[in-house]
């Protein structure tokens, strides 16, 4: 048993957005802007709404976890 497709995805946007929010607090502009006020809150933004996505959503990585979602999927499928 493995975590779904968008389990993963989710979490490598996490990772990403959390690492451009790091390099903007140190001064780094990681993305392509050159006014700083604009990348500061473009990443801000990012970091907020990827982290609301990630986590909104079921994330399931342990076996037992991606089990329960199966056994969930079951139940409702037999309404």
């Amino acid at each position: 048993m493995k975590p779904t497709k968008s389990t993963i995805v989710r979490t490598i946007v996490l990772v990403v957005m959390l690492l451009n929010q790091l390099l903007a607090a140190f001064g780094k502009s990681p993305l392509p802007f050159s006014d700083e006020q604009i990348d500061t809150f473009v990443s801000t933004f990012l970091t907020a709404a990827s982290a609301l996505w990630a986590w909104w959503k079921n994330n399931s990585f342990s076996k037992a976890a991606i089990k329960a979602d199966e056994y969930l999927k079951e139940l409702k499928s037999q309404k």
